[in-house]
Order: C-alpha cells, then sequence, then structure tokens
C-alpha cells in the first residue's frame, strides 16, 4: 500500500477500520479529517460529546442518554472518545449490521460494565431515551410504550427474564431477534 493519502491517520488504523467498518479508506481519511478539524487534541471528551449530542435532539434533554452513549463507545474507559472508538461507534450506529448493533445495544444497557443487563439497568436507558422525546411526540407512541417504565417492561419482557434475573450479551440478542417488536425497540436507539 506505500504511502496512502491517509494523511495523518495511522496504516494500522486504517486497516484496522477498513476491515471492521464498511468504510472505505477515502471516506476513513475524510472523516479523520474532520474529525481532527472538530478535535484537534485527537480525542472528544464526554463534555464535548453531550454538547455535540444534544444539538441532535434540540427539542429534548439529551444529557444522560449522551453520557449512556459515551460510556458505551468509550471502549478502554480512559474518558475520552478517539478516532478509532468514534469511528466503530459511527458503523455500529448507523451502518452496522443487527448482530452488530444488538452488541453495541447490550453495551448501552450494561450500565455497570459487568457483563450481564438487569431490567433495573433496561428501565434506566429507556428513560435516559424518554427525555429525548419532545412531549408533543409521546402521545403518538403505542399505549404500551408511551413512558419509560412501560417500554422497559415490554423489552424485558421480550427476553423473557424475571424482575431480578440478569441477561447475559448472547441470550439478550437472541431474544431480541426472536421478537420482531423487541427488533424494533432496540433498532430506534441512536
Amino acid at each position: 500500500m506505500g504511502n496512502t493519502k491517509s494523511g495523518a491517520v495511522s496504516k494500522e488504523i486504517l486497516e484496522e477500520l477498513k476491515l471492521n467498518t464498511k468504510f472505505s479508506e477515502t471516506e476513513i481519511v475524510q472523516w479523520y479529517e474532520n474529525f481532527k478539524r472538530q478535535c484537534p487534541t485527537g480525542r472528544i471528551s464526554k463534555e464535548e460529546f453531550q454538547d455535540i449530542y444534544s444539538k441532535f435532539f434540540p427539542d429534548g434533554d439529551a444529557q444522560t442518554y449522551a453520557q449512556h452513549v459515551f460510556r458505551s463507545f468509550d471502549t478502554n474507559d480512559d474518558g475520552t472518545l478517539d478516532f478509532k472508538e468514534y469511528i466503530i461507534a459511527l458503523h455500529m450506529t448507523s451502518t452496522g449490521k443487527t448482530n452488530k448493533k444488538l452488541e453495541w445495544a447490550f453495551s448501552l444497557f450494561d450500565v455497570d460494565k459487568n457483563g450481564y443487563i438487569t431490567k433495573s439497568e433496561v428501565r434506566e436507558i429507556c428513560t435516559a431515551i424518554f427525555k429525548l422525546i419532545p412531549r408533543n411526540e409521546l402521545s403518538a407512541l403505542p399505549n404500551d410504550e408511551n413512558t419509560a417504565e412501560k417500554r422497559a417492561d415490554k423489552l424485558w419482557r421480550f427476553i423473557a427474564k424475571g424482575d431480578n434475573e440478569r441477561v447475559a450479551e448472547e441470550e439478550f440478542i437472541q431474544g431480541v431477534l426472536d421478537n420482531e417488536v423487541a427488533l424494533r425497540l432496540i433498532q430506534t436507539l441512536k
């Protein structure tokens, strides 16, 4: 490959991202140049991420949800997102295959990062999601999904676990894949 047009992005990261995403080398290089313009330090802090995320939801409160999304993207737990974490997250949430998106959804719901999710963690994420929804749009939701509690209960029922049980990643993915409504609920995550 020799000297690529990758600019400052390392060959190692470029190759890894080409392997693990659907993005082409040109797209990755363009993303990198934009990322460096926006984040000259090469990292996005949690606060910067929350500010960016809030712009996507001007009619809602995105702070809590953005914190959870940031946590799920910060795979090395250093309190920042580097370019690689950012691109992999972008890929998973926008163009990734269903299983990859479900793996990300599991990491989003696994608030304490212990490898399992509980009903209370599902409720916590659903509550954060509901803060994003403008009040005037809540009335359009189905009656059994129009509150965070109802949506969490409905999702938990699809996973077929008791209130005090916990779910591993494989069980979560299979439970969601086995139910079209659960899959729809998860696919709306952003």
